[in-house]
């Protein structure tokens, strides 16, 4: 079977991205994903006749300096505030942005009525009460995932984000990751069968600290491994890919249980460094979910099994259950070799596919761009670019993207509760009162 009937549609990422504004809304693409819609010929008008946005950028270190060098490829967009509570973070970003005016206090950034909108890439414990200030003084919101360290928070946000009026993006860039999007199209009209399982998984093989200069600054630098900023593998690693799961379901799970332990890495730290749970969907379909820090073999994916195959969005690459059968000679080879005739006769009948070729499988786009997972701060062309391209444009046309803060939502409270269950080691229904109206979850 070749691979015709899906490379007909293929794109490249490019293309994708290009063409996109000619999606009209009617498009079954924009219509599934309809926080891919971008700007149209109208917005675009805005964007070109207008002042460049004034972003402010809250928490400069890692993650916010990656999100600057983006930042400098997006020509309707000027950083004029830069904010941190740590003095090296400050002045590394100000050497990328010396025209920035720097604070200490996110509240002065917030009481500037020039700054538009807001990015948000602070440790977690923060996410909720900037977000919810910054809304609610009128800003849009740029914030990194997870949403917030409490469920509670999250809908918080969710609430605020509903009553301001204003553009919040959560940072989930796996929903502006092309080879992602034609996964779930793929996945959503059963070219590979109906989902039976889900195995996802993040391994890395480092102790995840960063240096320390002195002693004091230990849990402002190494904030992820401490339950006050950070629920440590969930928040920062499964929340992406639990994500993955519910939009390859287009549901949210029922239950979730596991366990949670200190295996390896025995040096201080609280949040866990070992990790598997089982989240429970309606009708039986199961996600596993797995996270160490002490072996790096396996990297990451999130493995979907169909009656019909198997989808490795994270590698790019699907597979039917049947492989092409090997080549005739090829076959011929393989018996001779394991010696499975005494006598090879050339004038017999053809070979029946006994020795089939290995599953290699197909590449879901063209020249897809694909990691190992190991790096804690982003990837290139891992969706992050255009989905700080796609806020930017919101926040100019004031237009918030629909359902992708919904999405956000359920897999950040899915962390939470993943984290929940595992601490009290029982299995864990998801709560009403934290379910938002949301079109296409159950």
């Amino acid at each position: 079977m070749t691979d015709k009937t899906f490379n007909d549609t293929a794109i490249s990422r490019r293309d994708f991205f290009r063409n996109m504004g000619a999606l009209g809304s009617g498009s079954l693409l924009i219509s599934a994903f309809p926080w891919l819609q971008s700007c149209g010929d109208d917005e675009k008008k805005a964007i070109a006749g207008s002042e460049k946005l004034k972003l402010a950028i809250i928490g400069t270190g890692s993650r916010g300096q990656y999100h600057m060098q983006n930042l400098l490829k997006i020509p309707h967009v000027e950083v004029a505030a830069l904010c941190d509570n740590f003095d090296m973070h400050l002045k590394q970003a100000a050497a990328i942005y010396p025209q920035a005016k720097t604070y200490v206090d996110y509240r002065r950034v917030l009481d500037r009525n020039d700054i538009q909108a807001v990015l948000i890439a602070t440790p977690l414990d923060m996410h909720a009460p900037i977000t919810i200030d910054a809304l609610q003084t009128g800003k849009h919101v740029f914030c990194e995932k997870s949403m917030a360290l409490t469920p509670e928070d999250c809908l918080a946000m969710y609430r605020a984000y509903k009553q301001s009026g204003k553009v919040l993006y959560i940072g989930q860039q796996r929903m502006f990751d092309l080879k992602y999007i034609r996964a779930m199209e793929m996945i959503h009209r059963g070219a590979i069968g109906a989902i039976g399982s889900i195995r996802a998984y993040w391994f890395r093989n480092s102790d995840w600290r960063r240096p320390v200069p002195s002693p004091e600054l230990e849990r402002k630098i190494n904030w992820r491994l401490y339950r006050q900023f950070s629920g440590g593998l969930m928040t920062e690693l499964a929340t992406h890919q639990l994500q993955v799961g519910n939009w390859a379901m287009q549901m949210i799970p029922e239950s979730v249980t596991g366990y949670g332990d200190l295996v390896y890495w025995k040096d201080g730290r609280e949040v866990y460094d070992n990790v598997s749970l089982i989240y429970r969907y309606a009708g039986g379909v199961k996600m596993t979910y797995e996270s160490i820090i002490s072996n790096k073999f396996f990297g990451l994916e999130e493995e979907i099994l169909c009656s019909q195959g198997t989808m490795e969005p994270e590698k790019g690459k699907y597979y039917f259950e049947e492989a092409q059968p090997a080549p005739g000679i090829m076959q011929l080879i393989n018996q001779i070799e394991h010696s499975i005739f005494d006598h090879v006769s050339f004038a017999g009948p053809s070979w029946v596919p006994e020795t089939a070729s290995k599953n290699t499988g197909y590449f879901i786009v063209e020249n897809a761009s694909t990691h190992a997972g190991e790096s804690t701060v982003g990837f290139v062309d891992d969706g992050s670019e255009p989905l700080l391209a796609s806020f930017c444009e919101a926040a100019v046309t004031g237009r918030p993207a629909e359902s992708l803060v919904e999405e956000a939502y359920y897999s950040s409270v899915l962390a939470l509760l993943g984290l929940q269950a595992m601490s009290e080691q029982r299995i864990l229904a998801f709560p009403d009162e934290y379910k938002i109206p949301y079109l296409n979850f159950a």
